[in-house]
Parts: structure tokens; sequence; C-alpha cells
């Protein structure tokens, strides 16, 4: 099978698994040379670990310096003879080949976040990897529905302002076209569906469960990640149904924090900077703030990707003898991207941007490139016009 990119709005319906595969080595390769984790944890759960964020801190953990092991949970789709599958299956197929190389434990959970059979699943792997305790625990889960696992109902989320109705632009990734919309103001119910999937309730419910079934070790960290974004961003993200649910995140963890406190550990939101992720090109009207971030911040050295956050957030600020924290006890990993000086450079070119223009103001062309390397194409090192044997993955899926 040769696979090529298809891209319909900003959803990817294609990846290839040797692209996946070099962008999984790309960030092993940073992480090795960047400056190392210490006083890292061993024995890592990360909840929604095949792509983004929750990769990179995976990758992290495990090549950093820390030398963690790892069990991962994902919802992905495997390859089969009439679909070539998700990245994030490749990511983690991926993952666990080079740890395994490296000898580390690398356990991949393929399941529901929310479920219950899902976090059986994970305190039986726990038991039998783990020795029964976990270290850090990472929720990372990226998803626009969850099912209520006593009722049956589905909630999905809505991205929409709150209030009123908020007008942007967003860049097509299908076609590069700049697109003009106005989105109405949520329902309640919307709101209320959002906050369920998105906001800090599942994350509490994994924790809870973990303490009961004594899964939780001395020490144990765990944190959630976040985005606040600059005031030119609020109206679509921190004051809408979005921004509502993070902030609610941000209270679980202070909920949580007391709870680990019985075994000297910790509970922390983490403020990340505004990045191109499966989950961020789905909210209206961010992509001209990102290409307008991306050119300045790369511009001025200060850019970093999902690796390089995450190797900072674990060799400089989560495993220090005192956690660095905001009034708010936030972590904050956007330090560098709310710079006044650089917040200033960006208002200034996206108050120049419109649809004939953008791509040579903003960093289009780095922001495709990046989406287009999640999904595993751009790679020098692929021959992208060769098949590729999807048997074998269709193999290892029903292993």
């Amino acid at each position: 099978m040769i696979i090529k990119p298809e891209i319909q709005g900003v959803v990817a319906r294609s990846a290839h698994p040797l692209g996946c595969e070099q962008a999984v080595l790309k960030q092993i390769d940073y992480v090795r040379q960047a400056k190392p984790i210490s006083n890292g944890p061993k024995r890592v759960l990360i909840i929604g670990a095949s792509s983004g964020f929750g990769l990179a801190a995976r990758i992290a953990l495990a090549f950093g310096g820390s030398k963690a092991d790892t069990i991962g949970v994902s919802l992905e789709r495997a390859p089969s003879k009439n679909h070539v599958g998700s990245a994030g299956f490749y990511n983690n197929y991926y993952f666990r080949k080079h740890a395994t190389k490296e000898g580390r434990i690398a356990i991949n959970i393929h399941g529901d976040a929310f479920s219950k059979q899902t976090k059986e699943q994970v305190i039986e792997a726990i038991e039998t990897y783990f020795e029964g305790e976990v270290d850090l625990i990472i929720y990372s889960v990226a998803s626009g529905t969850r099912t209520n696992c006593e009722t049956g109902e589905m909630w999905r989320s809505a991205i929409k302002p709150v209030g009123n109705s908020v007008s942007g632009s967003t860049i097509m990734l299908e076609n590069d076209a700049w697109v003009e919309s106005s989105l109405e103001p949520a329902t309640s119910e919307e709101a209320e569906a959002t906050l369920k999937v998105m906001g800090g309730e599942d994350w509490e419910s994994w924790i809870d469960t973990l303490i009961n079934a004594e899964s939780i070790g001395e020490g144990c960290k765990t944190i959630a990640f976040s985005y606040m974004g600059p005031e030119i961003t609020h109206p679509i993200y921190l004051d809408g149904t979005l921004g509502r649910a993070k902030i609610d995140l941000h209270q679980t963890s202070h909920s949580l924090n007391l709870k680990l406190a019985n075994f000297d550990g910790g509970a922390y939101a983490t403020v990340c900077k505004a990045l191109v992720t499966k989950a961020s090109v789905f909210i209206p009207g961010l992509t001209p703030y990102l290409i307008s971030l991306y050119r300045v911040m790369k511009e001025k050295g200060t850019h970093e990707g999902c690796i390089e956050q995450m190797q900072r957030l674990f060799s400089d600020k989560l495993f220090n003898q005192t956690v660095p924290v905001d009034g708010e006890r936030l972590i904050r990993m956007d330090d560098l991207e709310l710079e006044p000086e650089t917040q200033n450079e960006v208002r200034l070119l996206m108050n120049s941007m419109n649809s004939e223009n953008f791509a040579q103001l903003g960093d289009y062309a780095g922001l495709k490139d990046e989406f287009l390397q999640l999904n595993g194409f751009g790679f020098s090192g692929v021959d992208y016009d060769a098949p590729a044997n999807i048997d074998k993955y269709i193999k290892a899926s029903t292993c």
C-alpha cells in the first residue's frame, strides 16, 4: 500500500508508519542531547500517551535521563485491510519498539480512558509490571466525547464562546484556505457537556481509583495539561467552554493535591505553550495566532515543540525539591510565549494578517509541516513512493 497525506478540513485521514517512527526517533534524539532529568520517576502511567504532550512526556521520561518504565493508555485506530490506521497507533508501536531496545518496560493499553474496564486493565498492569505502584500519573486525554459509565449517556464537547457570539478566522489545512466564521454562544447543555469531557472529573476518578487500589507510590505526583493563552485568544478559549473546562481542571488539581499529600506527593495543572497538536487545530480561530506566534518565537530562538516543553518541565520544574508555581499553583510552561515583547509582535502580525497574506506574514509553512509530521509525512529519510507493509502492523495489533 502506497500511503499519501489525506487531509479533510483540519483532520488527517492517513498516517505513514515509517514516518511515525521517524517522528518518535527525532524526539528521542532531542532528549538524549538535552539537559537530563534528575530525580525523575521510574514507574509512570500516561493516560493519553499516543501523541502530542502525552507522547512527548513518555519519550522524555524513558529516554531523557529518568529511564522510566511506562504504561501508556490510548484509544487509537489499528490498521486493517481497508484502513491504514491512525498515527497514534504507530507512535505507540514504535515507542514500545525503541524503549524495549533500551531495556525499558513499555506497556500499551488500548482502551477508552473514561471507562471502568480500562481503569481495571491499568491496575492489573501496575500489579504485573510495576510491583503494584506508580510514581507519576500524567493525564493527557484529548477527546471530543465521553460516555457516562453509569447511564450510557454520551457527552459531546462543543468548543464555543459563552454569552456572546465570536467571529474569527481559521485556516483549513486541507486546501490552505483562510475561512471567516462566526460561532454562536454555547447552550448551557453544551457548556456542561464540555466540562464533563474536558474538565477535571475523570482525572480525579483516575486518582481515586488508583488510591483505592493501593497503586500510589510514596512521593507520587500527578499532572494534567492545560492552556490559557494571551488576551487575544480569550474570547474563544479562556472565556469559552474550553477555557471553563480547563479552569475546572485547575481546581481539580487542588483537591488531588490534598489527597496525594497523604503519600508525600502532589498534583499540578501544567499550563503549556500553544502548539500544533491533533487537538489544537480543532479550536476555531487559533491557527492565525499559532502561525504568528511560531514566526515570532522562531525568530527570537524561543520556540519550543511538545518534546522541548516536556523535557524542560521534567528537568527544570516538576522534580525540583520545590516545584515552581504561580499564584494559582499552576506550573507555567507558557512563560516564553507570554513574554510582553513576544506578544506585542504577535499582535502586530495578526492585525496585519488576512486571507491574501497570511502565508507570507506568518509561519504557515512551519505549521503545515509540523501537522504533516504529526501524521508521519515530510521526513527526508522515508521513501513515500514505496509501498508500506501494513500486514505486519495488522498482525501486531492482534497480538
